[in-house]
C-alpha cells in the first residue's frame, strides 16, 4: 500500500511539473511540433502556394469545359433615319425605323488532333507538381522552424552557464575582498576580480539579448506578433546515439529519392513538358468543330399585306425566326514555320526538364553527403568540445585552489577562468549544431518530424 500511494504521489509530481514547464509566467511554451504546425497553418511563403494550389484548380477547370459546347446568346435594338434596310424585308426605306434582333449560338470542338485531351492531362499534372513544391516548401519551413528553435534553447543555455559562472564569480569577489581587507592579498587582485565579474555582466547582457533575437525570429518564421508573450519550451533535448549514423550515405540518398518533394517536383515537370510537346504536336491535325444558331428579328415598319397593319412583336418573333446549323474543318498548310518551331521549342523543354531532373538528383546527392560529413564533424567537434570543458574545469579549480593560498595572482586566475567560459560555450554551441545537423541528416532519410 504504501508503495502505490509512493507511485501516486510520484506521478502527480511529474504532472505538476510537466504543467510548470508548459507555462511560465502566463506564457504558453511552445513545443517543435506545436512550433512547425503552427508555421504550416500561417507562414506567409506557405500561404502563396497554397494559392499557387488554388490557381491550378482553376486551370484544369478550364481544361475541362474545353470539352463542353459553347452556348451565348446576342440581343441587338436600333434605331435609323433616312435611307436604310429593313432587315425584315431586306427593303430600303426612306423613314424612321426601329428594329431589333437576337440570336442563340452552341458550337462544339470535334476533334482539335487532342489538344484539349493533352491540356485536360497538362492540368491534372500541373496539379500534382504544385503540390509537390507546395509540401517541398514545407519542408523548408520545418526545417528553418527547427533551426529557430534550437537556437533559442542554444542561447538559453549559453546564458544560463553565464549566469552560473557570474554566481561563482559573485562568490570569489567576497572571498577577496576579504583576503584584501586581511591584508593577505593586494588590492590589484580584487580590482581584478571586480573586471571579471563586470565583463560578465556584459556578456550575459549580450546573452540576454540573444535569446530575445532569436525567439523573435522563430515569431516572425510563425506569424507571430505578441513577441512578449512568446516561448519556447527546454525538450531536454541530449546527445543521442542515432541509429542513422549507421547508414551509409548512398543508402540515404536511394531513399530521399523515393519520397523527396523537390525530385517529385522535377520528375513531374519532366511529364509536364511532354505534355507540352503532345499538344504542340497537335496544331498540326486538322480541326474539325460544329455549331447551331437559332436568331430571329422584329421592325416597326412591318405590315400586314392585307390590313395594312402592323405585325405584333410576338408575331414577328415567330414569323422571322430560323436556324442555321454546319460544320467548319481547319487544315494547317502554311503558318510560317510557326507551328514546327513551336515543336521544336517543345523538344528544347523535355530534354530541359529532363537535364535539371538530373541537376536535382546530383544536388540531393551533394547535399546528403555534405549533411552526413557535417553530422560526422559536429560529433567530432562536440566530443573535443567536452573533452576541452574537462581539462580547462581541471586546470580552473587547480588554479582555484592556488589562488586560495596565495600561490597565484588574481590576473592568471581569471584568465583560468576565462578559458573555461570559452570552453563551456564552444560545449553549447558543438552541442546544438550536432543536434541540427543530425535532425538535417534525419530529415533526408524520411523520419518523421515527431520521432525527431
Amino acid at each position: 500500500m504504501k508503495f502505490k500511494i509512493l507511485v501516486i504521489a510520484l506521478l502527480c509530481a511529474i504532472a505538476v511539473k510537466a504543467q510548470e514547464n508548459q507555462e511560465v509566467e502566463g506564457k504558453k511554451l511552445w513545443t517543435l511540433e506545436e512550433c512547425v504546425r503552427y508555421a504550416e497553418e500561417h507562414n506567409l511563403t506557405i500561404q502563396q502556394a497554397e494559392l499557387d494550389l488554388e490557381n491550378v484548380k482553376i486551370d484544369k477547370s478550364d481544361a475541362i469545359g474545353n470539352f463542353i459546347p459553347t452556348l451565348n446568346g446576342t440581343l441587338r435594338a436600333s434605331g435609323n433615319s433616312g435611307l436604310t434596310i429593313d432587315p425584315t424585308t431586306n427593303d430600303f426605306v426612306n423613314t424612321s425605323i426601329f428594329t431589333a434582333s437576337g440570336d442563340i449560338t452552341s458550337s462544339i470542338t470535334l476533334f482539335d488532333g487532342l489538344r484539349n485531351f493533352h491540356q485536360l492531362n497538362r492540368a491534372k499534372l500541373n496539379a500534382i507538381a504544385t503540390q509537390y513544391q507546395a509540401d517541398d516548401i514545407k519542408d523548408d519551413i520545418r526545417l528553418g522552424v527547427a533551426n529557430a528553435y534550437l537556437q533559442i534553447l542554444s542561447n538559453r543555455e549559453t546564458l544560463n552557464v553565464l549566469n552560473a559562472q557570474y554566481r561563482s564569480t559573485q562568490q570569489d569577489l567576497e572571498r577577496t575582498k576579504e583576503l584584501v581587507d586581511n591584508g593577505v592579498l593586494p588590492k590589484g587582485d580584487l580590482l581584478e576580480i571586480e573586471a571579471t565579474a563586470a565583463n560578465q555582466e556584459q556578456q550575459i547582457v549580450v546573452a540576454e539579448n540573444s535569446v530575445l533575437i532569436a525567439r523573435i525570429s522563430l515569431a516572425q518564421l510563425l506569424q507571430i506578433s505578441d513577441y512578449e508573450n512568446f516561448d519556447v519550451l527546454d525538450e531536454g533535448y541530449v546527445i543521442p546515439d542515432d541509429a542513422v549514423l549507421n547508414v551509409t550515405p548512398r543508402e540515404i540518398y536511394e531513399k530521399a529519392l523515393t519520397f523527396r518533394n523537390d525530385i517529385q517536383a522535377s520528375q513531374a515537370n519532366v511529364d509536364l513538358s511532354k505534355e507540352d510537346l503532345k499538344i504542340a504536336k497537335g496544331a498540326r491535325y486538322p480541326s474539325l468543330s460544329a455549331f447551331i444558331n437559332y436568331n430571329t428579328r422584329y421592325s416597326d415598319q412591318n405590315r400586314d399585306l392585307v390590313t395594312g397593319e402592323l405585325i405584333g412583336f410576338k408575331d414577328q418573333l415567330w414569323i422571322y425566326d430560323g436556324i442555321s446549323y454546319g460544320a467548319q474543318i481547319n487544315v494547317p498548310i502554311l503558318n510560317g514555320f510557326s507551328v514546327e518551331n513551336n515543336i521544336k521549342r517543345n523538344k528544347i523543354g523535355v530534354e530541359r526538364a529532363k537535364l535539371q531532373l538530373e541537376q536535382d538528383k546530383l544536388q540531393l546527392e551533394t547535399d546528403i553527403n555534405q549533411a552526413y560529413v557535417d553530422v560526422k564533424g559536429a560529433y567530432k567537434s562536440y566530443e573535443a568540445a567536452g573533452k576541452t570543458v574537462e581539462a580547462r574545469r581541471l586546470a580552473f579549480d587547480y588554479a582555484k585552489e592556488r589562488y586560495n593560498v596565495g600561490l597565484m595572482n588574481s590576473f592568471d586566475f581569471t584568465q583560468a577562468q576565462a578559458r573555461l567560459d570559452d570552453a563551456e560555450a564552444t560545449l553549447i554551441q558543438t552541442k546544438y549544431d550536432f543536434i541540427f545537423r543530425l535532425k538535417v541528416l534525419k530529415f533526408y532519410y524520411g523520419i518523421p518530424l515527431e520521432e525527431w
